[in-house]
């Protein structure tokens, strides 16, 4: 039987890769990172906190001045815009592009007032003192778009008012295709994705690759260049991950092929998945807190199905209706966990599980979380699209069976409330990377005892929905375990429900 959708249709797929995608970086100047700091930088300058302005103006002044010292060095006009809102500033750099073509260099500079974070002094009537708190803003926002040899098409964000933080956004698919051309891999590009690779394997190669160390360097040199900041602050910027995209693509031969398929694995995800399975793909523990939804979109280029759970995301599409792309996207990398040494108050150092850092040196371990969640989550969808391995999976689960002493084991019945239970409490989002023990299942299911435990564990081993681990008293999930669900969810939702809701008169 083939198990997955890339076998079943490993004959009509060109090539598959994995890569980062959008990465969005911020640059933040160590000296005043936060409000204290700020206070303390102007004590020493001898002026007061509600002076800021005295400080900040000569800044706020030296990097606009630079902006037009690069822009005619470069021979580039800034393009001031009126408003941000309702203006898709790729298009006006597409349209530039086309007149300049795809050398190296500055490529545009556009200059619009935008929201920022700002310091604004305050005064404590209890304690008597003066400070700052941080508070949405607006200043002028210098945008530096550039083609870098490495990285390609490429920006960085200026705010022109303190504490200027910078970001710096590039795409890593076309860091990607530079990497291939120096190495002689042929390759076709269609927007941001490949439509063909010479060498598939060693493309993936390539971008699990993908080097931080010498990005800060880079990163420290632009930021020297487009902002004058540092100049004052001279212990400069502290880089981390404010946003990051990574892309799973599997590429079909013919475009007409994958069309039928996403029609019906993208209509079946919207109903299929829920905030457990989100979990799951994230191999993260289920909150019945936690916040999630899921839309479904047809735009111009083709449809988007997109499933939320706090800051992450989850994205398919048929893009150029020849890729199936999977974007795993997160907006506070936090979110993650990874063992890691860790500093406390004391001084004192301890190897434990602990969330990312958000510096840009996590990329590395971020990269491998993302690629899980979008290999996951093809997992659950090739699934849903595949009905033959449903009935046999519940054909088979249904029936009762013998162990090696001949005793009965009943089978699972999907329909029944207490199986219902066992099924969901088994398939919870942690237990995909740490697998679950009979005290945790316990926890989940607190009106059965040890014993009760036991035997649901025993039954579930001899239906083969999971397997345990050799010398431990922990339990996974089998290939069959994880279709279970899916096979459930399509049953009950689509099928069953449906047809017990009451018809419109």
């Amino acid at each position: 039987m083939q198990d997955g959708l890339l076998e079943r249709y490993e004959k009509k797929i060109a090539g598959v890769l994995g890569c980062f995608d959008r990465v969005v970086v911020t640059g933040t100047l160590t000296e005043i990172a936060f409000p204290d700091a700020m206070a303390a930088r102007l004590y020493q300058e001898g002026i007061r906190c509600f002076d800021i302005g005295k400080f900040a103006e000569p800044i706020r002044r030296r990097i606009r001045e630079n902006a037009l010292k690069v822009a005619a060095e470069e021979g580039v006009e800034i393009q001031y815009l009126s408003k941000s809102k309702g203006v898709r500033k790729e298009d006006l750099v597409e349209e530039v592009l086309a007149r300049r073509g795809t050398h190296p260099g500055l490529v545009h500079v556009l200059s619009v007032m935008e929201g920022c974070t700002t310091f604004k002094p305050w005064y404590d009537k209890k304690t008597k003192k003066i400070g700052f708190r941080m508070v949405a803003g607006k200043c002028a926002t210098y945008y530096f778009y550039l083609i870098d040899p490495e990285l390609g098409l490429m920006y960085v964000r200026v705010p022109t008012w303190l504490p200027c933080r910078l970001q710096i956004y590039f795409n890593a698919h076309n860091w990607l295709a530079r990497e291939l051309d120096k190495k002689g891999i042929s390759f076709q590009m269609q927007d941001n994705a490949f439509v063909r690779v010479g060498d598939w394997q060693r493309a993936q190669e390539i971008a699990h690759g993908f080097a931080v160390k010498k990005w800060e360097k880079k990163f420290h040199r632009l930021a020297r260049r487009f902002c004058p900041a540092q100049d004052t602050f001279t212990r400069g910027y502290h880089w981390t991950v404010m946003q990051v995209e990574y892309a799973l693509d599997i590429v079909f031969k013919d475009r007409d092929l994958l069309g039928p398929l996403y029609e019906q694995i993208s209509r079946q995800a919207i109903l299929a998945v829920k905030v457990p399975d989100m979990a799951r793909f994230w191999g993260k523990r289920f909150s019945a807190q936690a916040e999630a939804q899921s839309d479904f979109k047809t735009l111009v280029e083709g449809t988007r199905i997109k499933h939320v759970l706090g800051n992450q995301s989850i994205k398919m599409y048929d893009k150029g209706y020849r890729i199936l792309r999977i974007e795993a996207t997160s907006n506070d990398i936090t979110f993650f966990r990874h063992y890691r040494k860790v500093v406390g108050r004391d001084g004192r150092q301890q190897y434990k599980m602990a969330s990312l850092k958000k510096s840009i040196y996590s990329l590395s371990d971020v990269s491998q979380i993302l690629s899980a969640a979008c290999w996951r989550y093809l997992d659950f969808v090739g699934k849903l699209e595949d009905t033959t391995p449903a009935r046999h999976d519940l054909n088979k689960i249904s029936r009762t069976v013998r162990d090696e002493n001949d005793r009965t084991w009943r089978g699972f019945n999907l329909f029944l409330a207490e199986d219902q239970r066992i099924v969901l409490a088994i398939l919870q989002g942690e237990f995909t990377i740490n697998g679950f023990s009979n005290r945790r299942l316990r926890s989940l299911l607190p009106d059965k005892s040890t014993g009760q435990i036991s035997r649901v564990l025993k039954r579930l081993r001899n239906h083969g929905l999971i397997k345990k681990v050799g010398n431990t008293y922990r339990y996974y999930l089998t290939n069959l375990g994880k279709r279970l669900l899916i096979a459930g969810q399509k049953l009950i939702e689509n099928l069953l429900l449906p047809k017990l809701m009451p018809k419109e008169v």
